[in-house]
């Protein structure tokens, strides 16, 4: 579909009854040319996303083998009973947002494997311009499929008489409150319909226990949970600054916690993604990568030094008044879509001495700066490459003048023939 301005995009979107927000700030949150990938770089940056997902699954095997290594890593009680009760399960669907130097190579920003977003942003552009743009291929065109694949792929949950049972409704869990990613849990809703689930929609909150050990929503046992709740917010919830302020609602979900966890544990449930992403999300698993890569089998080692920007721990950091600011980025444990992160050569002096003082140690990494090809009109762009059960399942792109954060445009994705 050809559009002659911007308003006419937007109606269009619109009128997908999904995303209702083509603007932001007053801004286009749009760009009307997609990107067009050739089919190696695209077969590069899948590489590199399955690449890294196998290398994150092998640094929850190391801890799980070696559960010292879990004092590497700044986590709450609560944080540390998620892993621990994970058993070392952390995968469903993950984003990987990756940028391509000047020289072709790929660098990773960051992995979102706990409540990646995005999804109705990558399938709806795809399917709004796909008309406009042939014969070009849609890399998301089986995105809804391979993602009801993925939580098929799950063990099916057994019923309070111990025996197995179909797994047919599938409890979102979203934060009601918030409307920002209300396109994307409107996108599961129709996927999952579709394939025959029943949905239930609700908060962490509005869980209740149901009789023989089984959860339910609303008085509706679910037989799995999509968890779109970050795993920070389902812990204790204490500031990355040393001169933080408190959060309002600080206390760990004690009771729903208790609750999700021992119908796992029985077999009763399952959670998508599973609670062990409260590791993988952690970004202390990118020094870690560097500090322990003798630990690692060689094809990791490959990995870490091929795809991941040299990272260390802040309070790893012999004398932060000697680093080049320039040359590194500061970001916090879970911060994430800019938030909390502070890129060197962006800030000023004062703003980069004043972040190292008043930063937890404990809390934040540091890691290599590198500069990434800009498109022709100075944007970065960011391939998001979700991963779906380990393998590549589609791709969103967001361009943005330095940081990707929620002022970047999104921008559909194409592969050339």
């Amino acid at each position: 579909m050809h559009f002659s301005n911007y308003n006419a995009f937007a109606e269009a979107l619109q009128a997908t009854c999904r995303i209702s927000d083509p603007w932001i700030e007053g801004e286009p949150r749009f760009r009307l040319e997609p990107i067009l990938l050739t089919n190696a770089v695209y077969a590069d940056l899948s590489e590199a996303a399955e690449r890294i997902g196998a290398l994150y699954d092998e640094l929850c095997a190391l801890v799980l083998k070696q559960p010292s290594l879990l004092d590497f890593f700044d986590l709450t009680p609560y944080q540390r009973l998620m892993w621990l009760a994970s058993d070392g399960i952390w995968h469903g669907i993950a984003r990987l947002d990756l940028f391509l130097l000047p020289d072709g190579r790929v660098q990773m920003c960051e992995m979102n494997s706990d409540t990646p977003s995005g999804e109705a942003e990558a399938v709806l552009l795809n399917s709004i311009f796909a008309p406009t743009f042939p014969p070009t291929q849609d890399p998301n065109r089986d995105f809804p499929k391979r993602f009801v694949e993925m939580l098929r792929s799950f063990p099916v949950p057994i019923n309070s008489a111990s025996q197995p049972t179909e797994a047919k409704r599938i409890g979102i869990i979203f934060p009601t409150e918030i409307p920002e990613d209300l396109s994307m849990i409107l996108c599961y809703e129709e996927w999952l319909q579709d394939a025959g689930f029943e949905i239930v929609f609700g908060a962490p909150f509005n869980l209740h226990p149901m009789p023989g050990g089984t959860v339910g929503m609303f008085g509706k046992r679910i037989h799995i949970a999509l968890r779109h709740y970050k795993t920070d917010w389902w812990a204790e919830r204490e500031s990355v600054w040393k001169d933080g302020l408190h959060f309002p609602d600080e206390e760990p979900l004690a009771r729903e916690l208790a609750l999700i966890l021992e119908a796992v544990a029985n077999g009763h449930l399952q959670v998508v993604n599973p609670f062990g992403a409260a590791l993988t999300q952690n970004k202390l698993t990118m020094a870690l990568f560097w500090q322990m890569r003798s630990s690692f089998s060689t094809e990791a080692q490959e990995t870490i030094q091929r795809y991941v920007p040299e990272t260390l721990r802040l309070c790893d950091a012999k004398d932060t008044t000697a680093l080049e600011k320039n040359d590194w980025v500061l970001k916090s444990d879970y911060g994430c879509e800019g938030d909390e992160v502070i890129i060197g050569r962006a800030v000023t002096d004062e703003v980069w001495q004043q972040s190292l003082e008043e930063a937890i140690p404990t809390r934040w990494i540091l890691q290599r700066f590198f500069e990434a090809a800009p498109t022709e009109d100075g944007y970065i762009p960011n391939y998001g490459v979700y991963l779906l059960g380990g393998c590549r399942g589609g791709i969103y792109t967001r361009l943005a003048p330095v940081a990707t954060d929620y002022r970047a445009l999104s921008v559909a994705t194409f592969l050339e023939n």
